[in-house]
């Protein structure tokens, strides 16, 4: 099923307070590797989870790592940036 979403551009929920996006280009049974993504702490900022995925599918993806290695065993949630739905 998650196969489906490879090589498209992603919104991962992580445990705690981060979120992820970028571009799906592999994933195995310990990792999902992201190219052109965004590790957002939402520590960082006044904004919420919601918000920050919103501001991005305005803006786009503010790229901070080429490549990322996402522990799948911290992933909460995980959809195509083109399924989430502004409000």
């Amino acid at each position: 099923m998650i196969e489906e979403f490879l090589n498209q551009r992603v919104v991962i929920d992580l445990r705690g307070e981060f979120v992820c996006m970028g571009t799906l280009q592999s994933i195995d049974e310990n990792f999902l590797e992201l190219s052109n993504a965004d590790m957002h702490d939402l520590r960082d900022s006044d904004t919420t989870r919601e918000n920050y995925v919103a501001a991005s599918l305005a803006t786009g993806i503010k790229r901070n790592c080429r490549r990322l290695l996402l522990v799948r065993s911290e992933i909460v949630a995980i959809a195509l940036m083109d399924d989430v739905v502004e409000s």
